[in-house]
């Protein structure tokens, strides 16, 4: 695919970040597009592989890579469109919040660097948007069937994407008072400017989805009732119960969970008002990010926004080999140390420490108290390291470890719904579950995970509902 040798006469090349010192005062988004011969040159490194393991092995939508590598050399950019659109609802998320796992997985990186399939896969879908390629396109018939989703993030706005496009009727129920769930109140401007999803969610609207908002389903509305009112309904709520860390001087003011404080700045950075006493600020404080995932680099990024003076991000699991594990061979995702732009802009990463208390003073917070920690991987258990103690200044605790599970109050109690183990919904090979009618996708299913499997997990429930109020389906 491409140009047969390609991947011998070009290097890859992605486009350069925004100087850190110069982007962390202000929430635009970080990398710019490459030109549009320098894409078609990286598009022409994909190789005629014969197996492309990049969209079997890598790809959660199994999008088809190399066909539209190969369209994007030869310069076409609509067919190249229409052939991501195929698998692919929301490119403009994904290429920019994926973590391209069909990357590694590229056949090319055997011997060398791989495609830069997430950029390819960003400037297809922007090219489309500014030659107004990608518009409303309403289902030119209706079914009669109405089906509700509840929650809108990526997994919710897929399941109502390709449910619309199969005639259906759409209602999509979102508590927050504005759509988007994750990507609006998550997921940092900088990363993900809400204009790019607010683009999106005009156009689903004009396709016929209607969005009710500042609605909670278990509170506003009995469960129960909706399940009367509508054909089938999606939940698709998210997995939004946060990992407590009980530990002594956690009810401390200065701590707080992730989400509650990047929900705020973006809803400042959407010109929201924020109380002066409800205002979580890392302005001229240190500040301890708990967690050492996508979540805590977010916040690293958000505190160095706001004019924190230091920053620690704190992980109890052991740090990852730098360039290679033989613990996942290729094509597995492979379990490396990664960082992100957020570390590029500054911060003290720390691994393998377990925090024990937070000592405070006049009710805040004023210092982290932690010690080193031994993993045993296959007890999975961790033992701290005699006289490895430790002790932080800070004034500002974000606790980013993650979620366990869905919300089980409200909702899921009142339905009755059958849980898994981990205390996440109960499905089946269609998204059933135990209920007639009712269906289940996203990080409600899985736990909390990425945009790209939410994305996945919304069009897989979307087919079993079709096929459930239609029985057969085309959906793919």
């Amino acid at each position: 695919m491409g140009k047969i040798t390609g991947f011998m006469e070009f290097k890859r090349e992605t486009p350069q970040a925004r100087p850190a010192g110069k982007r962390i005062k202000d929430y635009e988004e970080i990398y710019p597009l490459l030109a549009e011969e320098k894409m078609r040159m990286q598009a022409a490194r994909c190789m005629d592989c014969g197996i492309p393991f990049c969209h079997g092995a890598g790809c959660p939508l199994g999008n088809l890579i190399p066909e539209f590598n190969d369209l994007i050399y030869r310069n076409h950019w609509r067919e190249a469109l229409q052939v991501l659109e195929l698998t692919n609802n929301f490119p403009e998320f994904t290429g920019r919040l994926c973590p391209a796992m069909c990357e590694p997985a590229c056949v090319s990186s055997l011997h060398d660097e791989p495609v830069t399939v997430r950029q390819i896969e960003l400037q297809i879908i922007e090219k489309g948007f500014s030659e107004g390629l990608v518009k409303p396109q309403p289902p030119v018939t209706r079914t009669g069937k109405s089906v509700a989703i509840v929650g809108s993030g990526p997994s919710g706005l897929a399941c109502a994407d390709q449910l619309n496009r199969a005639g259906h009727r759409v209602v999509v129920f979102e508590q927050k008072d504005r759509p988007g769930g994750l990507l609006r109140y998550g997921i940092p401007d900088f990363k993900l400017d809400k204009g790019i999803l607010d683009r999106r969610l005009h156009i689903l609207e004009a396709e016929g989805i209607e969005f009710q908002s500042s609605v909670e389903v278990g509170r506003d509305i009995s469960a129960k009732y909706m399940a009367r009112q509508f054909d089938a309904i999606c939940l698709a709520g998210g997995a939004m119960a946060p990992r407590n860390l009980t530990i002594p001087g956690k009810e401390l003011q200065g701590i707080h969970y992730a989400m509650d404080y990047l929900e705020q700045q973006n809803r400042k950075k959407a010109g929201e008002t924020v109380p002066a006493e409800k205002e979580i600020s890392a302005k001229g404080k240190r500040v301890a990010v708990i967690g050492g995932g996508d979540t805590g680099a977010d916040c690293v990024g958000t505190a160095n926004r706001q004019g924190a003076s230091e920053i620690y991000q704190l992980e109890i699991l052991p740090e990852p080999p730098s360039e290679s594990n033989l613990e996942t061979p290729w094509p597995e995702w492979p379990q490396i140390l990664r960082s992100s732009s957020s570390h590029e802009e500054g911060c003290i990463r720390r691994w393998s420490v377990m925090t024990t208390s937070f000592p405070g003073q006049g009710g805040r917070v004023k210092k982290l108290q932690g010690v080193k920690v031994n993993f045993d991987a296959a007890a999975g258990r961790f033992t701290e390291v005699p006289g490895s103690e430790f002790e932080l200044d800070v004034e500002l605790v974000l606790l980013a470890m993650g979620f366990v599970h869905p919300v089980h109050e409200g909702m899921v109690n009142e339905l009755g719904l059958a849980l898994d183990k981990r205390g996440n919904v109960a499905v089946d090979e269609f998204q059933r579950t135990n209920l007639e009618k009712i269906f289940s996708a996203g990080d409600m299913v899985r736990g909390a995970s990425l945009v790209v499997n939410a994305i996945y997990q919304g069009r897989r429930a979307a087919r079993g509902i079709d096929e459930f109020l239609m029985g057969e389906t085309s959906l793919p």
